[in-house]
């Protein structure tokens, strides 16, 4: 029996970090102060203690499968809520507002791949190291996709083209990534609300938004219990609907890899797209077309909305925490120069893409440059947890339009991901340095199709980061 407490436990410390984290924001005034949420601090200590080997019989790696299913389970309660009951916070569509977030993502998959491979290139050339550019380019694959597709495709280049570290300087960009959406996103998010730039208002800077807790008798109770609890507790019902939505998830993937088993169309492997690596994409269809027929069938009384923000937010939280507590930097000192190079190059740039494109997106345009710059730099999970902030209770389309862009970022850029990047040290750079200066270069010259014809909210760097 003791054996199988191993992840149980691993879940019982995350849980125990966000406590602590939750416990010294309301304690320390410079905490406070910068906005830094419970998950980061609670992620940093419990980092902290596993770096030191605190933790007895636990490493890093133990805390990734929760991680992943805490990011899926994020999204897919989000996709299962329904649209906001208050239209004045609504943008100019899902769709639309959608299709910023996949421009603005993938244009910055572009130039952070150009931007490292070039860098990389200058750097080898000036001191006579033989770092390679590959392992600049990866960048990309850390800031805008995450520890895994950065393990993954680093670990390819490594094992298949004999780029050396690869794996792990993926995995340090991802890390290094996180923590700059929150040492740059967290300013900038400040600077947003004291100028009450945001459209969701109950994201105000007071006492309790600083303290992170309400006042004695003082919190909010918007959820609705849709379940006599002589029946079953409403949160065992909404949690049932989402156990629901993965169990047919998993059975529509195990069906598709039978179905598309050996396949391999001009010579590409398919089978990635349906692997459960894949979960959370095939996860979010799932649960978008399970909300649809619960609408359509009239049965949204049976629903609560704010219950389930409630998992999201919470899912939220514990995926930063797992996250943070993954992290290794086994690489970052022997290769410390070149990545903090690059890394300070594509925050910048990064920063740049994100708030002056956004800043043409309509209302809503402060809090897309936020989600905007999270995902650029983090994860999609890192986006949500900066709408957060400006967008406290998930009020604004946003939060759903990040859903929308889960499902199209993969569709628009397949030809890159998952033909091009696998195989790019073998095509040459000349095709590589193409390819992405194309999916950089085209999203930009798309943007101008998408802008309404009155101006969108007027947001610069300086007004960003809070100066």
């Amino acid at each position: 029996m003791e054996s199988s407490f191993h992840g149980i436990i691993a879940f019982a410390l995350m849980a125990t970090m966000l406590f602590l984290g939750g416990v010294l924001r309301k304690k320390i005034p410079l905490l406070q102060k910068s906005l830094v949420p419970a998950s980061i601090v609670g992620g940093g200590i419990g980092f902290v203690l596993l770096s030191f080997g605190l933790i007895p019989n636990y490493k890093p790696v133990d805390f990734n499968l929760l991680t992943f299913h805490f990011f899926t389970l994020s999204f897919m309660s989000l996709c299962l809520t329904g649209s906001s009951k208050d239209k004045s916070l609504e943008g100019e569509g899902i769709v639309k507002g959608g299709s910023w977030l996949t421009l603005i993502w993938t244009s910055s998959l572009g130039f952070q791949a150009l931007i490292g491979y070039g860098l990389i290139v200058a750097y080898d050339a000036v001191t006579g190291s033989q770092v390679g550019p590959f392992l600049g380019a990866l960048i990309t694959h850390g800031f805008t996709q995450g520890p895994g597709q950065a393990l993954t495709f680093g670990g390819i280049w490594e094992k298949e083209y004999g780029i050396m570290n690869a794996a792990q300087v993926g995995l340090i960009y991802a890390s290094l990534g996180f923590l700059v959406a929150f040492i740059v996103g967290v300013p900038a998010a400040r600077g947003v609300i004291r100028r009450g730039e945001n459209l969701n208002k109950n994201s105000s800077i007071d006492e309790t938004f600083l303290s992170g807790f309400f006042q004695p008798k003082k919190g909010q109770s918007s959820t609705r219990l849709v379940t006599h609890s002589a029946n079953m507790d409403s949160m065992g019902w909404h949690l049932g609907l989402l156990g629901l939505a993965y169990a047919i998830t998993h059975v529509w993937l195990k069906l598709m890899q039978g179905v598309i088993a050996g396949q391999a169309p001009f010579g590409i492997q398919i089978s990635v797209l349906f692997s459960h690596n894949m979960f959370f994409v095939h996860g979010l269809g799932v649960c978008v077309l399970m909300r649809l027929f619960i609408d359509k069938a009239g049965l949204e009384q049976y629903v609560d909305d704010e219950t389930l923000k409630r998992i999201t937010g919470a899912s939220v939280d514990f995926m930063v925490v797992g996250t943070i507590m993954s992290i290794s930097f086994a690489v970052l000192y022997a290769l410390l120069a070149p990545i903090l190079l690059v890394t300070v190059a594509v925050t910048i740039a990064t920063f740049i893409l994100c708030w002056y494109t956004a800043k043409l997106s309509g209302k809503l345009a402060p809090e897309r440059a936020l989600t905007s710059f999270g995902c650029c730099t983090g994860s999609t999970g890192t986006g949500l947890l900066l709408l957060r902030l400006v967008d406290a209770d998930f009020s604004t389309s946003v939060a759903k339009e990040l859903a929308f862009y889960n499902l199209a970022i993969v569709v628009v850029n397949i030809p890159v991901l998952f033909i091009l990047t696998p195989i790019a040290p073998a095509v040459g750079s000349s095709v590589y340095l193409m390819a992405f200066a194309a999916t950089a270069l085209v999203p930009l010259a798309l943007m101008p199709l998408l802008m309404k014809k009155s101006a969108g909210v007027p947001l610069t760097p300086r007004v960003a980061l809070g100066k």
